[in-house]
């Protein structure tokens, strides 16, 4: 049997793979990241170091660079999905390092700014709301301009406007996606914010009595950095939820300066009328002013108008 090395010397001494070999390292050699990487080198590399680094330098023009092979993040040709290599130099030998590429980090950040928001029985479809797709007419242009003037001043967890908006118009007019396309904008700057939809909220607190869970919920929505209360006034509000719980949470976020968003069917008059009246019919004027002169305190009253979009 032929030695395995007089193999090797054979089928090295080939013209055929000498051929492959010589139109190879042509190939890498005119990369332009191996140019760029030997030229900064030069006076570091010789040419038996690139002769001897030949394969990392093959393993690095094989793979994708800047993701211009991969037509998504799940279609990565690279080593490791997600990472692109980069020409290094090891204690005089050439290697490859790998780090994130666009497409993982756009993918990593979606990630990162998706955990950002805690949504307390919101739909998933409100959920994936974006600015850039709420419809725009002269009707709803007002609130858009309200929600891009927020923004703007909000630059990042520690430079938040104090006041946010208190969003109001009929059933249907996109109140609750443009909170959460709010929400998902916020994401971007690193803000975190809690969506909560009050009416089911409200039934929620009063079962957490019973599983003495109350003042854990009231405390984590009560310091949320952006809080959002969905549909306030759709819900049957007893003197209870309204004073102990609602007002527990909007006293806090007044003393604190935190921004809050409420979204209801309901005008400030409208809704000061609704609190007025308890489940059991009691008329109560003192409590429900307390709660709407905090709630005036943490919002700007925007009317949100336009036709009843689920009807679509």
């Amino acid at each position: 049997m032929e030695p395995i090395r007089e193999t090797m010397k054979r089928v090295v001494n080939a013209p055929s793979f000498s051929e492959r070999y010589d139109a190879m390292k042509k190939e890498v050699l005119e990369h332009p990241g191996v140019l760029k990487f030997l030229k900064e080198h030069e006076e570091e590399i010789d040419g038996p170091t690139v002769e001897k680094g030949m394969g990392k330098l093959y393993e690095y023009i094989d793979q994708s660079h800047d993701c211009n092979k991969c037509p998504n993040l799940g279609g990565c040709i690279n080593h490791l999905k997600g990472f692109e290599p980069n020409l290094v130099l090891e204690r005089g030998n050439i290697g490859i390092s790998y780090t994130k590429c666009r497409l993982k980090t756009a993918e990593d950040n979606k990630r990162h700014a998706s955990s950002l928001i805690h949504s307390m029985y919101m739909p998933k479809e409100v959920m994936a709301a974006r600015i850039e797709n709420f419809e725009l007419d002269d009707r709803r242009l007002p609130a858009f301009r309200a929600v891009d003037d927020f923004l703007e001043k909000a630059t990042g967890p520690d430079s938040l406007p104090e006041k946010g908006l208190y969003l109001y118009g009929k059933f249907g007019t996109g109140k609750s996606y443009l909170l959460s396309a709010v929400a998902n904008e916020l994401a971007e700057i690193n803000v975190k914010t809690v969506l909560v939809f009050v009416p089911e909220f409200m039934r929620e607190m009063k079962q957490a009595i019973g599983d003495h869970t109350l003042q854990e919920k009231i405390e984590y929505v009560k310091k949320a950095d952006v809080l959002m209360l969905d549909d306030i006034g759709a819900e049957a509000m007893s003197s209870w939820t309204r004073d102990e719980v609602l007002g527990t949470i909007l006293h806090y976020r007044m003393a604190e300066k935190l921004p809050t968003f409420m979204s209801s069917n309901f005008s400030y008059s409208e809704l000061a009328h609704h609190l007025t009246y308890s489940q059991r019919g009691e008329k109560e004027d003192l409590k429900a002013a307390r709660i709407m002169e905090r709630i005036q305190a943490l919002t700007v009253p925007v009317k949100l108008e336009g036709e009843n979009r689920r009807n679509k």
